[in-house]
């Protein structure tokens, strides 16, 4: 049997250090300590065996002298969407301003899956005290239990993961908007939804297809799809028109996808919101700045952030978790 396929005695104790870290990959407790701390005075060799002797023994830093160091606010998302939508900025933003001088905010950009390794190994070296986890779509989320630190998801999670979340109402938010439409009189009402491997894309079309349950209005050919972004607005749109020309209201899924649907009506002639209404998502600031101005499900960003943050502190100190949904609200301009 090879030495990485023995079991340690610090595997069946349960409680690593530093010096079975060590010793499992053949190295000094000073290159371990160098490994650990990221300096650049360790051969790629010997970085190797540090890392796989931590993942396998698990080891986690002692936290004593870290305590109220930093938060790890941990974004899964490429970053082309990260650096151009303002979701992220408000979101930050939120939490920083909760943080106060408790925290430094420490933020990582994981945009893809591969990347991911980059996270736990960083956690397990001390670098955090908590971590706040936005988008988290596909990312192996059971990884960071093993880190020995408090996790948070922003936003309600697929799937059974047992880790506490803060998130808005989306599902309440698109009854909302699809009830508004309905006492304005319209009764053909489509929706662009967002991807379906989305939590907030589940939630706002199920949200939707209740309201539309509740008045006795089957939606065939009413349900169009897009990524969020405008050109995906507009082509669903389009899409609606083709199958239904009758449409006389449409909520998306997004603000961006809104602007697009607002274009793609604006080239057929048809006015907004006489002949059709118009209901975007997020209340982004692009809903104030179009022309008509953007009737929108106002989701709380900056109060989101500064939960996700208050949350996090609390369970750092000890508190059990629990999951948080705050309320949305329509916010009634031109479009609808």
């Amino acid at each position: 049997m090879t030495r990485t396929e023995t079991a340690t005695p610090a595997e069946v104790a349960g409680t690593p250090t530093l010096a079975d870290v060590a010793a499992l990959a053949g190295v000094s407790p000073a290159t371990v300590s160098r490994v650990i701390n990221g300096s650049a005075r360790v051969s790629q060799r010997a970085r190797k065996q540090v890392e796989l002797a931590i993942d396998r023994l698990g080891y986690v830093r002692n936290r004593v002298a870290s305590q109220g160091r930093s938060i790890a606010l941990v974004i899964c998302e490429d970053d082309g969407r990260v650096f151009t939508d303002d979701t992220y900025a408000r979101l930050v933003g939120g939490v920083r301003r909760a943080l106060g001088d408790e925290r430094e905010l420490v933020v990582m950009v994981v945009g893809r899956t591969a990347h991911w390794s980059t996270v736990p190994r960083y956690l397990r070296g001390g670098g955090a005290d908590g971590v706040l986890l936005i988008s988290a779509h596909d990312a192996p989320c059971g990884s960071l239990r093993q880190a020995g630190v408090p996790v948070l998801l922003c936003g309600r999670p697929l799937g059974l993961t047992p880790l506490p979340y803060v998130g808005v109402d989306d599902r309440g938010g698109a009854r909302a908007a699809v009830d508004y439409l309905v006492r304005s009189g319209r009764r053909t009402i489509g929706t662009i939804a967002g991807p379906p491997d989305r939590a907030t894309g589940i939630d706002r079309l199920d949200g939707y297809r209740a309201a539309m349950a509740e008045i006795g209005v089957a939606t065939p050919g009413l349900i169009a799809y897009g990524d969020l972004r405008q050109a995906s607005g507009e082509h669903a749109m389009n899409k609606l028109l083709d199958r239904r020309p009758d449409i006389d209201a449409v909520l998306a899924a997004s603000d961006q996808m809104a602007v697009g649907a607002l274009r793609a009506l604006q080239r057929t002639g048809r006015r907004i919101p006489h002949d059709v209404a118009v209901v975007g998502f997020d209340d982004a600031p692009i809903a104030g700045r179009v022309r008509p101005r953007l009737t929108t499900v106002r989701r709380p960003l900056e109060e989101l952030g500064a939960r996700l943050a208050r949350e996090l502190l609390a369970r750092i100190a000890g508190a059990p978790g629990r999951n948080v949904v705050l309320d949305t609200e329509l916010i009634i301009r031109d479009s609808a």
